[in-house]
């Protein structure tokens, strides 16, 4: 696979790893955190291959959410959720390798403009928490392209947090783990990439209120015709384990499981050392069950969502 065709990988969602996106109604989750830290979608396009060369990596992205809320609360009301992201990424490649691996690090910053429309009508702002991946291990499957990454993330709470419970602006006050598998099958001109990861939550340092753990599944198939690459995508996100209360909320749990599935397609434009990525999805199921029904029934967003990438190496 050549510089070019890796480049594009990382370039499409070098965001595998961008921490959390999003805001929601009031009764959705723990009150003002979106469900997820990583946005849904974030790794369409990231494949499992490494760098071509060693060196540092420059990645910029724009993330737009268009949505609106359903799920039991949101039977007699929804509100509308829009929220845009704009991320600048580092990603370090020293050319090391490890137990027959490629070895690289990656350092993530958001900042977030975010808006529920009536009833809530609320607007946030600032800097999301910080995401470090201090590791990430590639290998390549002898001559087959196929290729195989692990890695580990850590989102740090140090984003623009306030309010009573934390929850007030874009940041959270909890620290999240996430590891994360990709498979890719990089020949021919293809790009079939499936990237899972989980969040592990722990608790949140103002309220003792824990979100439970999320599952991300994102799958892309895209093939190369000159300098472009177009094909469809797939995203799920879920939650698969139950919240854990607190006594700062009476120990009512706010809400218990999610599921939420996308579709949509993908392309770029390889110009050499430049390349831009385009990655759109519509949610077309998405469920909440748990809440303390009736005042409080879960909701999720479900809309669209759409990435604009650049990037390149220094």
């Amino acid at each position: 696979m050549g510089h070019a065709g890796k480049l594009r990988g990382w370039l499409l969602s070098a965001a595998s790893l961008v921490c959390g996106i999003g805001m929601t109604p009031a009764h959705a989750y723990e009150p003002g955190y979106p469900g997820w830290s990583m946005p849904p979608g974030a790794t369409l396009g990231m494949t499992a291959a490494p760098q071509p060369q060693p060196g540092f990596y420059s990645f910029n992205q724009i993330y737009v959410q268009q949505t609106s809320t359903t799920g039991p609360g949101a039977d007699k009301q929804t509100t509308s959720v829009d929220v845009v992201t704009a991320v600048s990424a580092l990603l370090w490649s020293p050319g090391w390798t490890f137990l027959g691996a490629n070895y690289e690090a990656m350092l993530l910053q958001p900042a977030t403009m975010a808006d529920a429309g009536a009833p809530i009508n609320s607007s946030k702002s600032g800097l999301h928490n910080t995401v470090i991946s201090p590791a990430q291990l590639s290998w390549q499957l002898g001559n087959t392209g196929l290729y195989v990454k692990t890695g580990l993330a850590v989102v740090v709470p140090d984003g623009t947090i306030t309010g009573a419970a934390g929850l007030s602006n874009i940041g959270n006050p909890w620290w999240i783990i996430q590891p994360s598998l990709s498979v890719s099958y990089l020949r021919f001109g293809w790009h079939v990439t499936a990237n899972f990861s989980t969040e592990f939550n722990t608790a949140n340092t103002y309220t003792g209120y824990r979100t439970g753990d999320i599952l991300h599944a994102d799958l892309a198939a895209t093939k190369s015709f000159g300098q472009w690459s177009v094909g469809p995508v797939l995203t799920y996100v879920g939650q698969i384990s139950n919240d854990t209360s607190s006594a700062f909320y009476h120990n009512t749990i706010v809400t218990d499981r999610y599921n939420l599935l996308a579709v949509g397609g993908q392309v770029s434009y390889n110009f050499g050392r430049v390349v831009l990525g385009l990655s759109a999805t519509k949610d077309v199921l998405a469920s909440a069950t748990g809440g303390n029904v009736p005042t409080d029934a879960a909701t999720i967003t479900k809309g669209y969502h759409v990435y604009a990438n650049v990037g390149f190496k220094f």
